[in-house]
């Protein structure tokens, strides 16, 4: 159920771009081409059963860890449009 203006399935429409968003951003994280035999980072052996298993893989587990570590996440915030905007 919409409220004010918005037509009647609105709301499940945001939610489901939001969650097409998100799988085309973890999409374009994914590895493409080659796999590499060394690191990229730390010039370690990357294992053979890591290299048929990820299709693309560039980086060792270590460095790979580290680098989601650091990943930004998205705050959950719905751009496209807020409860206070909607409220004004």
């Amino acid at each position: 159920m919409a409220g004010g203006w918005s037509r009647d399935g609105a709301v499940q429409d945001q939610i489901d771009a939001s969650i097409e968003d998100a799988i085309k951003l973890a999409r374009s994280r994914l590895p493409a081409g080659e796999s590499l035999t060394r690191c990229e980072e730390c010039d370690e052996e990357i294992p053979e059963a890591r290299r048929n298993a990820i299709p693309g893989v560039r980086l060792c587990v270590n460095c790979q860890a580290a680098r989601d570590a650091r990943q930004e996440t998205p705050a959950g915030f719905n751009r496209r449009g807020s409860k206070d905007s909607q409220l004004r």
